[in-house]
Formats: structure tokens, sequence, C-alpha cells
């Protein structure tokens, strides 16, 4: 089949595109009884976040993930849990192909789905287990696929690739520079794969690995080769969970918002913390009363800020932070992503020694715990302001320590009372 000629905008938006995910495999190479896209990322599913990835994308309007039966009531809490839209699951195959097949079938027969969903001009092709997928690649695989039928992305090749004798020696190498690495999303005209899949042989379903392939050996469709970022690869072993984790909490570790009492000694040291963390942070500093509705502060909670400090005096501070704790639940901030909340005691007694009872400590641990389940990492951390000329010195060691919990996230150091 050739492509159909098409001559829209240069956007995708003017045309239907939907998704298929498989995500039936089981991970057997990851080792363990959970197969790698349901294992935990930042206490949350990786094959949600890849499902976010699609559906923040406005051009894209339905997302088939493709799961094997016993993992379909898993994906069904998933998609309820983090409240993901245009989502419908599919039950999946014995191989890869097959189960993609199957995602392809709920566009046109009704045995794969209550009913049939609009037969997208294009479809995109993505694993499930490659989350950071951005929106630049896909839009640029999908106009590909329209011009020429098929589209995949394609990276260097890291190794140079050898082929082996029967006796195990060197037989050749094959020159680097010409070859590429196959990656996903690919994305193909709806009418070129499916009659590709429909044609496919058992062996090939059972055996085969590359949709461009398919394309090509069924339909002569010559895929367009995209060139892709580094971030398009594919967790396959537990070190690459690791990693994955490590992007997320540099994602997350961008952004801090300073929030500050009015009273004086709260507001010297939120601006004395601003100025320390700004070199290294992007900071947004507000001095409210958080007893009043303040819209400044509601604009940086329904936005991408994930890390908050407090910072008040020690007789209002659980029931000041408790206040920002409401807020955070209702703007839903905490849902996809763990929030790190620090609430800073300042210390300005003149008596000498350590003025925190231990019945104050116990009330920030009992909160911290009760906040964690609703997926906000509370910390505290004590500020002693006792002498001023020296007070520079331990907001810049607070900041450091503000730094290091936002980067680590650790959820085993909640409720801890850390001392700048």
């Amino acid at each position: 089949m050739e492509p159909s000629s098409w001559t829209g905008d240069a956007r995708p938006a003017g045309t239907p595109v939907a998704v298929v995910l498989p995500a039936g495999g089981s991970g057997e190479r990851l080792g363990g009884a959970t197969p790698k896209q349901f294992c935990a990322v930042q206490g949350r599913p990786l094959v949600s976040y890849t499902v976010q990835a699609m559906e923040r994308i406005s051009w894209i309007s339905d997302i088939i993930v493709v799961v094997s039966s016993e993992k379909i009531e898993t994906m069904k809490a998933i998609i309820e849990k983090y409240g993901h839209k245009r989502v419908m699951i599919v039950k999946g195959g014995i191989t890869r192909h097959r189960s993609i097949f199957n995602g392809l079938k709920v566009f046109t027969e009704n045995e794969f789905s209550n009913h049939l969903l609009q037969k997208p001009e294009v479809v995109i092709i993505h694993d499930a287990v490659r989350p950071f997928v951005e929106e630049d690649i896909l839009s640029k695989v999908v106009m590909a696929a329209k011009e020429h039928g098929a589209a995949g992305a394609i990276r260097p090749l890291v190794s140079t690739v050898i082929a082996s004798a029967a006796d195990g020696c060197l037989d050749h190498s094959l020159e680097r520079a010409k070859y590429r690495a196959s990656e996903m999303p690919q994305a193909f005209l709806f009418d070129i794969i499916y009659e590709a899949y429909q044609q496919c042989t058992d062996y090939d379903l059972d055996y085969g690995t590359e949709c461009l392939h398919l394309a090509l050996k069924y339909c002569k469709t010559n895929a367009k080769l995209v060139e892709g970022t580094a971030d398009l690869w594919k967790v396959t072993y537990k070190r690459d969970l690791y990693a994955a984790e490590s992007i997320i909490k540099d994602n997350l570790s961008q952004q801090v918002c300073v929030i500050t009492d009015v009273k004086e000694a709260a507001a010297q040291v939120g601006f004395l913390l601003h100025e320390s963390l700004k070199s290294q942070i992007k900071v947004e500093s507000i001095s409210v009363c958080l007893s009043k509705n303040d819209s400044h502060l509601q604009n940086i909670l329904s936005g991408q800020c994930y890390n908050f400090v407090c910072v008040n005096d020690k007789k209002h501070a659980l029931q000041e932070t408790q206040q920002v704790v409401d807020m955070l639940e209702k703007s839903n901030i905490p849902l996809l992503y763990p929030v790190v909340l620090i609430l800073v005691l300042l210390d300005i007694s003149e008596n000498i020694s350590f003025s925190i009872g231990m019945e104050e400590l116990s009330r920030i641990k009992k909160f911290a715990r009760e906040v964690k389940n609703e997926n906000i990492l509370v910390y505290g951390l004590l500020i002693q302001c006792k002498d001023h000329l020296l007070l520079q010195d331990t907001v810049n060691s607070a900041a450091a320590l503000i730094l290091a919990l936002i980067k680590d996230r650790n959820p085993e150091l909640v409720g801890q009372l850390l001392v700048a």
C-alpha cells in the first residue's frame, strides 16, 4: 500500500493521532517478580509516566495500553489513582507483535472494544518503558509518517556491532558510521500498519521485533528515519530504573518556593535563604499570612513546583504548615510526584541550650507520617538566630541542607529535624 498524499499544515493537530503502548512484557531481563513497566519509580509505576507523557499532548486523541490479562486490574487501578484520561486498556497477546496488533484492532474490530474508537489517520507505537519521550520527537515522526507512510526514531550506535563465526571467534564487524539503532517512537499511517499486521505470518507475529520492517515487507513502505534525542532510551535492566529515578529527581529539583511568615525574623531568614539558594536553583519567594488566600501562592501551587520551604517561628509552625499541606492536596500536585515540604523552625531565644522539646519533635514526626500517605515528604530544619553576626553562615548551611533534601527526596528521613 502506498502512503496517501497529505497537504495539511505543519503540525499534527490537523488530523486524528492515536498511540498504542505495548506494556505486556514480563521483564525477565530486569529480574524480580514485577514487570518493569509496573515497577515503582519515586513511588509511581513506570507506565504511568509514559501515559502522562502522551496524555499532556493535546493532539493525541486516544492512548491504547496493551497489558497481559493478569495485569488488567493493576492497570485500571493506575489509571484511576493518577487520573489518566483518554486511555483504553486492551488485553495483550503472547508476543509483542500480537499485543500491538490487538491494540490496533480496537479501531476496527468490535471484539476488541465495547465500541469502536475513531480510526486515526496516524498511529504512534511506543514502548511503555520509555517514559521520557517529548512532544517534539513525537511530532516529527508523525509528520514524517504522514508524508512517507512510516517513520521511526533512530540514534547513533554506541558500540561497534560484530559477528561471530561458528567457532566463537570474530568473523567480521560492521562500519558503525553506516548504521543506526532503531528506537521508539515510531509512527504509521494507520491503514498501512494495520494491513501489514493483517498479512503477517505467525512467524512474524511470534519472533519479529521491528514494526518498520513489517511496513516495508508487506506494504512496500520505506520508513523515514528521524534522528532522536538521547532521552529515548528504554528501561531494560535494574540499573535503568535507578537512572530513570535520577532523571525524575533532577527534573523535580529545578525550583523551590520559599514561603515566609510576615514577621520580621521569618522575613529576614526567608530573604537570606532566597539569596543563598538562587545561584543553584530557581527560587520563588512569598511573604504571606497563610490564613489569607494569596493568589500568587495559589498560582505556584497550580504550576510545576514540587518543593516548598515554610519559614515560621516555632509557636505556629505546624499550624501554618498544615495550611500549605491543605492547599497542596487541593491542587493535586502530590498525586503525580512526591512533594518536598521543609518546615524551617526559627530559634530566636536567648537561651544558649537547644530549645526544642521532645513533645514538639513528636508532633513533627506524627505530622510527617500522616502527610507521607498523601505523597508529601515533610522534613524539619532548625535555624538558630541567636548570633546575628553568624546568621548568614547559618542560613548558608541551611540552604545546603535544603538542596540536599530536595535532590535526594528520601522518604526514610521524613519527620527528622536537622539543625543548620
